[in-house]
Formats: C-alpha cells, sequence, structure tokens
C-alpha cells in the first residue's frame, strides 16, 4: 500500500510538471484592452544627451546576440532596418544599461498576414541577459484587429502584465514605443533587492504604468530572477512564418 501511495504521489507531481512546460498554462485571453485611436506621430531628433543606436545610417551600435563578436546583419534600405530572420537572429547592443529613458519606433509591413503571435511577431527586450530570447520583453507585435492572448500582445511585458488600451496602428504605420526602465538590484548573496519596474507610453498613450516585473519573461513556465548586472538591449528575430517587421530612430537616454 504504502509504494502504492508513494507511485500515486509521483505520477501526481509528473502530471503537474507536464502541465506546466505548456506555454498555455500562463496565457491570458481577457479581459481584451480597450482600443484607443492614437495622435499623430510627430517625429523629432534625439534629446541633446541621447546615445543613438539606429539613425538609419548604420547598425554600428549592435552585434548579433548568440555571438557577440559578430556585428549586426539586418537589413537596411531607405533610412529603414528591417529583420533579417534569414541571418544570424536577435542582436543586442554593444553597450550594456542600467537605468535609461528609450525610444523605438516600429511597424509591421502593410502586406503581413497570419494570425494571433505570427504576425510581425518582434520583442525589444529591455535587458538582454543571456542567449535566445532570454531577458525582459516588451512585446511587439501587430495588435491591429489582431486577436491573441492579450499578456502577449503589443504594448504588453511579455505573458506577465498587459497593457492598459490597445493603441496599436494599422499595418504599414509607424508605431512608438517610449519607455522608462529601472533594472532590477540584487544583495551580494545574489537575491533580489529590487525588482524592475518599467513605465510604456505607446503611440503616446499609457499602457504600462510603472509595474513591477515578477522577473524575466517566459514563454513557458514562471518567472524567477537571477542575479546579474548591466545589460544590453535586444531586439527578436521572431522565428514566425510573417514578413518580417521594420525598426527606426532609436534612442536611449541613460538614468541616475
Amino acid at each position: 500500500m504504502r509504494n502504492k501511495i508513494i507511485l500515486t504521489a509521483i505520477l501526481a507531481a509528473g502530471v503537474f510538471i507536464a502541465k506546466a512546460q505548456k506555454p498555455e498554462d500562463t496565457e491570458v485571453w481577457t479581459p481584451e484592452p480597450p482600443v484607443v485611436t492614437p495622435g499623430a506621430i510627430c517625429p523629432a531628433p534625439p534629446p541633446s544627451d541621447a546615445i543613438v543606436l539606429f539613425d538609419g545610417t548604420n547598425q554600428d551600435q549592435w552585434v548579433t546576440n548568440k555571438d557577440r563578436t559578430q556585428p549586426a546583419d539586418w537589413i537596411i534600405k531607405d533610412g529603414i532596418w528591417t529583420v533579417n530572420k534569414a541571418g544570424s537572429g536577435n542582436i543586442e547592443t554593444k553597450k550594456s544599461f542600467t537605468n535609461y529613458q528609450l525610444h523605438v519606433e516600429w511597424k509591421v509591413p502593410a502586406s503581413i498576414t497570419g494570425s494571433g503571435q505570427a504576425r510581425g511577431n518582434s520583442g525589444v527586450f529591455l535587458a538582454s541577459i543571456g542567449k535566445g530570447d532570454a531577458g525582459y520583453e516588451l512585446q511587439v507585435l501587430d495588435s491591429y484587429k489582431n486577436k491573441t492572448y492579450v499578456n502577449g500582445m503589443a504594448g504588453s511585458i511579455y505573458k506577465q502584465f498587459i497593457p492598459l488600451a490597445n493603441p496599436t496602428r494599422p499595418p504599414g504605420e509607424w508605431n512608438v514605443y517610449d519607455v522608462v526602465w529601472t533594472a532590477p538590484t540584487f544583495n551580494t548573496d545574489g537575491t533580489l533587492k529590487t525588482p524592475a519596474r518599467v513605465t510604456v507610453i505607446f503611440n503616446g498613450v499609457l499602457v504600462e504604468n510603472n509595474v513591477e516585473l515578477k522577473g524575466p519573461t517566459l514563454y513557458i513556465g514562471q518567472p524567477k530572477y537571477v542575479a546579474h548586472g548591466p545589460s544590453p538591449i535586444k531586439l527578436q528575430a521572431h522565428g514566425d512564418k510573417s514578413e518580417p517587421l521594420s525598426y527606426r530612430n532609436i534612442w536611449v537616454r541613460e538614468l541616475p
């Protein structure tokens, strides 16, 4: 009888672990944020104290994520920077950052196809802490009349915080993220001292209001902090089959 009880417990634990490994376990579908029509975009030059990460002419400030000795290899044409899915994948800044203000403009092509997460998927990782998709992701996605789980739509802190509104512009039009990032801090023994915090203004609309992150963002499973220091900013070359999206006018201001 004792062996049977132990076996039952092991099997039950195995079922729990198996369920925890499904991406659907951390997807939230309702309620959907209200749709908001944003105001006009007014392009402006970066502030005088900004570090310009992309100005439409070169990608000198970037390297590949899987091999930081190699330069970024995305595609520049007419001042627009397009994800190169056939290249080396994710890219990240040469420089590492702690706290900062970030400005990023992005758009999906007017010809975009697919649905859900397979529709113009990318991401701005506010701190890259490893290879692949390791870090803290602000989701980039075509969320204009495109249904998906709401903690994975544009403006979400991926699978952690649903945006307060959905001001996404139609495919072919530029979207703007303005972000204030406060990096997590850690005690000398590696335990968390203060969590990461982020505020996101999306096309002039506040969508994340100084939220405290639960740890790095994950596709599967629950977040957990791991001690790290200053980190690069990463842009994702997502592996979905839809047409690649583009970026322009990226700059950052370091904060105390």
